[in-house]
């Protein structure tokens, strides 16, 4: 028996790139494994028969063998359910796995993790705002990470007010303003739209809108100065934005 020897995980593929003259590296997500890059020999060799299943956004079977950074991939098979991404889905979907490449530990196991990635990327074949899905899952992504905002209680410990205005920074509990600026490092936002956040219900537009500025602050001191390729065309293509 190969050491190390897992089989029939389910995974998804988050990035891939040539190794060597045949091969890929391939950054998985694994249910019961964390993420972590496994190898696949001879991949790239135009009869392989993982030419066609080594694709993002599809559910895949895995079984591989080895320890330590780099583990070697023993076989793929495809589960099914979800038609290839294109357009602002396919920009959509990307943004997903930079996230999950740039905010999740390497080697953690996270079931959860995995089932919210795997709903998010499901919802994306049937529902008609992407920026829903998106604001769904950094929202999770953000709680699944520690690092989720208050959302029903002020700085002082009191409820929040719907009718209210919010500044929220990162790390701390809201605060009301009387003013709808921002000062840097804040998003202003209205108690309606924190409660709306609070019970997942991304229905009205204003909470949508809010909502993404509010996320992408918190999102932007994790990840820090250097920018997200896949933000910047979803931008141009309008799809983080109704």
């Amino acid at each position: 028996m190969q050491q190390g020897k897992v089989d029939r995980q389910p995974a998804y593929v988050l990035h891939t790139q040539p190794y060597r003259e045949t091969s890929l590296l391939v950054e998985v997500l694994t249910r019961d494994h964390g993420r972590f890059t496994l190898v696949a020999r001879g991949a790239r060799r135009p009869r392989s028969d993982l030419r066609g299943l080594l694709l993002p956004f599809q559910p895949l079977q895995l079984a591989w063998f080895g320890k330590g950074e780099l583990r070697t991939l023993h076989s793929a098979d495809w589960r099914g359910g979800v038609p290839q991404f294109a357009g602002a889905r396919l920009v959509t979907g990307f943004y997903l796995n930079e996230l999950v490449l740039r905010l999740a530990a390497r080697d953690d196991p996270s079931p959860s993790l995995f089932k919210l990635y795997d709903r998010a990327v499901r919802s994306l074949v049937d529902h008609a705002l992407t920026a829903t899905v998106l604001r769904r899952f950094e929202l999770a992504l953000l709680e699944e990470l520690g690092y989720a905002p208050a959302l029903t209680q002020d700085h002082l410990a009191q409820p929040i007010v719907p009718q209210a205005r919010y500044l929220c920074r990162f790390g701390a509990a809201p605060e009301p303003t009387d003013s709808e600026q921002a000062p840097r490092g804040t998003a202003n936002v209205s108690g309606a739209t924190l409660l709306a956040l609070a019970a997942a219900d991304f229905e009205q537009p204003q909470t949508r809108r809010e909502a993404r500025l509010l996320l992408r602050l918190l999102l932007d001191e994790l990840l820090g100065p250097e920018p997200l390729a896949s933000r910047e065309l979803l931008t141009t293509l309008y799809a983080l934005s109704d």
